[in-house]
């Protein structure tokens, strides 16, 4: 016992050690860049590492958004109407929206609308910046529909550039909207269509929101809600949502309470 916890406290040591030598290197190449303790249950999470193998993303970088849109779908378990993807890629998403409504029981029978082009990216204009080119992020319809196959049945896709076929959902009420397609007319085209379809309580989340790979993106959500009871809460991983009906604030400025906490120490 105690050979094993000097085993344990040295190994422990070794990885703080190892850390602090990361974040030297990480914030040496990228300036700004933080990591985060390594202690985090979900890391160990057996099934949700099974998902990230089944799209090859467990040594991609989007575990952590894939994860905050499993939790959030816990928050629309009992928010009535659809849910919908705007950019569906490969599924990953869908996957796991689909997996979330099928293990509601309280609302069951929800269908998943997917909508997709499956040619990749429209041009990009010049609000969208450089990080993307027409024809990126393109994905096959045959391979969405194998991915999804645990879930048949409980999805349509709506092949096509967005958003000539939203007017086939026009009627339809929604409990949660997923939105990536990485650019500004999409995007806006995507919220704008969807904000009054979704009800109160229900969630809009953009995959893209806050990233500097995608200012269109962001723009977009931004102008749109501009005079909207609801803000982006943008999430520290890329990435923001909205709970329909919930007024939002606008983001809490810091700089005046650092300026006095400054002054404070220095007069002290």
């Amino acid at each position: 016992m105690f050979r094993f916890g000097m085993k344990e406290k040295i190994l422990q040591s070794f990885r703080s050690r190892m850390l602090i030598t990361l974040d030297k290197i990480t914030k040496t190449v990228f300036k700004k860049y933080y990591l985060i303790w390594p202690e985090i249950d979900w890391f160990y999470n057996k099934s949700f590492e099974d998902y990230l193998k089944i799209f090859n993303e467990y040594n991609g970088f989007n575990a952590y958004r894939r994860y905050i849109l499993l939790q959030l779908l816990r928050l629309v378990e009992d928010v009535p109407g659809d849910t919908a993807e705007c950019g569906v890629y490969k599924g990953a998403s869908s996957w796991l929206i689909l997996a979330a409504n099928s293990a509601n029981k309280r609302i069951p029978n929800k269908i998943h609308h997917m909508f997709d082009s499956f040619e990749g990216l429209s041009k990009p204009k010049e609000v969208d910046g450089i990080h993307w080119k027409e024809g990126d992020l393109k994905a096959r319809e045959e391979e969405v529909i194998e991915n999804l196959k645990p879930f048949k049945g409980k999805f349509k896709i709506y092949k096509g550039w967005i958003p000539y076929r939203f007017q086939e959902v026009k009627y339809l009420k929604f409990s949660f909207v997923h939105i990536d397609v990485d650019l500004y007319q999409p995007t806006f085209d995507s919220i704008a269509f969807f904000y009054d379809r979704v009800n109160d309580g229900g969630i809009i989340l953009c995959d893209d929101y806050g990233f500097s790979s995608c200012p269109g993106a962001t723009k977009a959500i931004n102008e749109f809600l501009e005079d909207k009871p609801e803000k982006m809460i943008y999430l520290p991983v890329g990435g923001g949502f909205i709970i329909k009906g919930l007024r939002t604030s606008e983001d809490i400025d810091l700089s005046q309470f650092i300026k006095e906490a400054i002054n404070v120490r220095q007069t002290a």
